[in-house]
């Protein structure tokens, strides 16, 4: 228990050495492959565990809000980067890793956003809104979305894709709702680093089954996994700046919230949507662009509690 604690006081450092571990122990990414699924849910489950669920509910109340943030995510943010990268395919830009970052876009957020909302002490019950809405949404705006922008044709089930996420997210409804039953609301709240911790560990052993094959690839094609990996980090900090400007009315906390989600986009949906039918490349980019997802918490976590503390400061001073 004390070491899971450890690891809560100290999340966004271990997911940064998950992903690493991915990278440079391949036969320990190949172990950690098949527990991907899991490793989706628990992390949602966990975080709705610590949630007013009455608050998710009230942004019933605020349905022009929702639109808003939906209709980023899933339409601007994918036509933003598109547009981005029009220019940068005429200098070279490989045409796969145009088509990978447009699909990445267009994506709803990760499921892990809302814990990783949770420990940098973001708006998690906005991000829990945005990821779900969202999540519902890509099966049915993902696929006119890469035909319109790339020229690419998803053929895509919707009620099977549709079904798998019920699974996903309505799996981590039920548990979490079964746990809270179980046990005392004062109990999950004093327990908030314990949870971390355990958060923590299911992203590391996500990152480090994501990167199976990830770094033969590398060795073998070093020049695009660079520039592939560049692009992640470049495009998820566009994302996120974007968002923030667009959402900066909602205050620091919800605008950094939203550039949260903007900039983490489920490329394991997309996989799934591709069916095995894109270019290696494209798969390689989902995997690369996890690096960070996972990173750059731990290289801005120090940014957000300042920026935070700053808009707090600013609040009371008002108030007074």
């Amino acid at each position: 228990m004390r070491g899971l604690s450890f690891i809560g006081r100290h999340a966004t450092k271990f997911m940064a050495g998950g992903v690493a571990l991915g990278l440079v122990a391949p036969p320990l990414a190949a172990f950690a492959q098949p527990l991907l699924i899991p490793t989706l849910m628990i992390p949602l489950t966990l975080a709705l565990l610590r949630l007013d669920w009455r608050a998710i509910l009230a942004y019933r109340e605020r349905p022009w809000l929702v639109a808003a943030l939906l209709a980023w995510l899933l339409i601007a943010s994918p036509v933003l980067v598109w547009l981005t990268t029009l220019p940068l395919v005429a200098w070279g830009l490989p045409a796969p890793l145009q088509y990978a970052l447009v699909l990445m876009a267009a994506s709803s957020p990760i499921v892990s956003s809302v814990p990783v909302a949770l420990i940098l002490g973001l708006d998690a019950t906005f991000a829990v809104v945005g990821v779900l809405l969202a999540t519902a949404l890509v099966p049915l705006l993902l696929p006119p979305m890469a035909l319109a922008l790339i020229g690419f044709q998803l053929d895509l089930s919707v009620p099977e894709f549709m079904g798998r996420l019920a699974l996903l997210v309505g799996g981590a409804f039920v548990a979490a709702a079964f746990i809270r039953r179980m046990v005392p609301a004062a109990r999950l709240a004093s327990a908030h680093e314990l949870l971390d911790g355990l958060t923590v560990v299911n992203l590391v052993v996500f990152a480090i089954a994501i990167m199976d094959g990830v770094t033969v690839f590398a060795l073998a094609r070093p020049g695009y996994a660079a520039v592939a990996t560049v692009a992640a980090f470049a495009f998820n900090l566009l994302l996120q700046a974007a968002a923030f400007l667009v959402f900066r009315r909602l205050g620091r906390r919800g605008a950094l919230t939203a550039g949260l989600l903007s900039g983490n986009c489920n490329m394991g949906l997309v996989l799934v949507a591709l069916q095995g039918r894109a270019d290696f490349d494209v798969t390689v980019f989902f995997a690369l662009a996890q690096i960070p997802m996972y990173v750059l918490p731990a290289l801005l976590e120090s940014t957000y509690r300042r920026v935070l503390a700053t808009s707090e400061d600013k609040r009371h001073i008002t108030v007074k």
